[in-house]
């Protein structure tokens, strides 16, 4: 499809499609009934990420008769998250809706998201709080990833797999996310300082199709993890946590063999057969490979930064009495 120019809307909804022709019509149908009563402009995104059904075609026809509907096509599946950052990058809407298409979500529970956010959030996640899969297979792991995710983000939520979420436009695009970061989004977010939330919402079972995942996910999550961990906490400062492990390894090997010279030298014993020689040795060779390594990656990120125009902060208002004046101006004169 031609890229057309569109204006700016209240609402984006951005779905990711893969393999879900049957689902299509019906999920169009509910959002459309849901859309149209709330009053407000919006647009329907669909990613087909890649599908070798007939999904493509369906969305084709949809745009093709709705102007609300916006159809993006993947030359390959790319993966959720790659679909859902398109949809960011293309969606004009200043608040962005992303969701499932396998109807697991139900559009109904929009307007409560849009509820909770005008209450001051920047996000608001859904919490499938009854959730329609098989436990021991999808919500025993899930329940599992989400505790640990929480404990080691400080962003604390009981589905970060829930994909029905609400997003303030200015925090999804200023996100970075890659592989599979889609679900670390709340978590991420803490980075430019969102406020986020969660609210119970509907989860109904999968009627056509077949889900995409399996167990085999959470150990991708744990990997994932991992990055994110170090994303929000040493981001912008590498060195602290490579340098200032491979200082410590440093110093126990540095000790571990000035006490092996010593043994040498003033007890005249022989120290060659010693363990202690060999993890001295492996500690101070690997102190230095990681201090070596955290001063590369610190010229990295100021190369990723300075080269991109970045910076390692997000403003999110400026308030000068010059502005002020005219603001009040503007509203006398209305």
């Amino acid at each position: 499809m031609e890229e057309k120019v569109r204006e700016k809307v209240e609402l984006s909804i951005v779905i990711p499609i893969y393999n879900e022709e049957e689902n299509l019509p019906i999920l169009y149908e509910k959002l459309k009934n849901v859309l149209d009563l709330l009053g407000k402009s919006y647009e329907i995104i669909f990613v087909n990420d890649g599908s070798t059904d007939n999904s493509w075609e369906i969305i084709r026809e949809l745009a093709e008769k709705d102007p609300h509907v916006v159809g993006v096509n993947f030359r390959r599946n790319f993966g959720q998250t790659a679909a859902m950052s398109a949809g960011f990058d293309i969606a004009k809407g200043e608040v962005i809706i992303t969701m499932d298409g396998d109807l697991q979500n139900d559009p109904e529970d929009i307007p409560k998201l849009l509820e909770k956010l005008n209450e001051g959030y920047d996000i608001v996640s859904g919490w499938r709080k009854d959730r329609k899969d098989d436990f021991l297979s999808r919500t025993l792991p899930s329940r599992i990833a989400n505790w640990l995710i929480s404990k080691v983000t400080g962003v604390h939520l009981h589905d970060y797999g829930c994909s029905l979420k609400a997003y303030r436009a200015e925090v999804a695009k200023n996100l970075d996310y890659y592989g599979e970061m889609h679900r670390f989004l709340p978590a991420l977010s803490k980075v430019v300082g969102a406020k986020v939330t969660e609210i119970p919402v509907k989860h109904h079972p999968r009627i056509y199709g077949k889900s995409k995942y399996g167990i085999s996910r959470t150990f991708k999550v744990l990997l994932d993890l991992i990055l994110v961990k170090f994303l929000l906490d040493y981001r912008t400062k590498p060195l602290r946590v490579l340098g200032g492990t491979g200082a410590v390894l440093f110093l126990i090997g540095f000790l571990a063999l000035a006490y092996l010279v010593f043994v040498k030298i003033f007890l005249g014993q022989d120290i060659g057969q010693r363990p202690l020689l060999i993890f001295g040795t492996l500690f101070v060779l690997t102190g230095i490979q990681l201090i070596s390594t955290g001063i590369v990656a610190e010229l990295i990120t100021r190369t990723y930064y300075e080269s991109q125009g970045k910076r390692p902060y997000v403003i999110k208002e400026v308030v000068t009495s010059e502005a002020h004046a005219e603001k009040e101006a503007l509203e006398a004169a209305v």
